[in-house]
């Protein structure tokens, strides 16, 4: 598994867990910030999850604002919460991240999608999260 593999993984646990525990991210992120000091063989994968974190702070509400534009009929409370994570964290990385290309932060999304989440929901993450690639061209 590569490095940003294993950040996004990171940061999938830190949004999914300040949601489940309705708690700021950002408090999440503190405390795993605090453990990362501890773990130097996770560095690399610690600072492109606090990347991806950080940016989905800084852009919440327009990250938020296009999954619903784009999921048509879905509003993000009716999602489940890992996908909610998984579309955050792969809207911030098409529009937010040049340096990662749209087909592969939708292939890492609709991979954990397939694992992580419901029958359903990898065709989900994958359509919605190509209309938004689609509509940034």
């Amino acid at each position: 598994m590569s490095a940003r593999t294993k950040a996004r993984k990171r940061a999938l646990d830190m949004l999914y867990s300040a949601d489940m525990r309705q708690v700021p991210v950002e408090q999440v992120l503190a405390v795993e910030a605090e453990r990362a000091v501890s773990e130097p063989e996770r560095q690399a994968s610690w600072l492109y999850a606090r990347e991806i974190i950080d940016g989905i702070v800084d852009h919440r509400d327009e990250i938020d604002e296009l999954i619903t534009t784009h999921s048509r009929g879905w509003t993000l409370e009716r999602m489940p919460a890992i996908d909610r994570a998984l579309l955050r964290i792969g809207v911030w990385e098409i529009v937010y991240n040049d340096g990662v290309p749209d087909p592969v932060a939708i292939s890492e999304a609709v991979e954990a999608a397939t694992v992580l989440s419901t029958d359903d929901s990898a065709g989900f993450v994958n359509g919605l999260l190509a209309a938004i690639s689609h509509a940034k061209a």
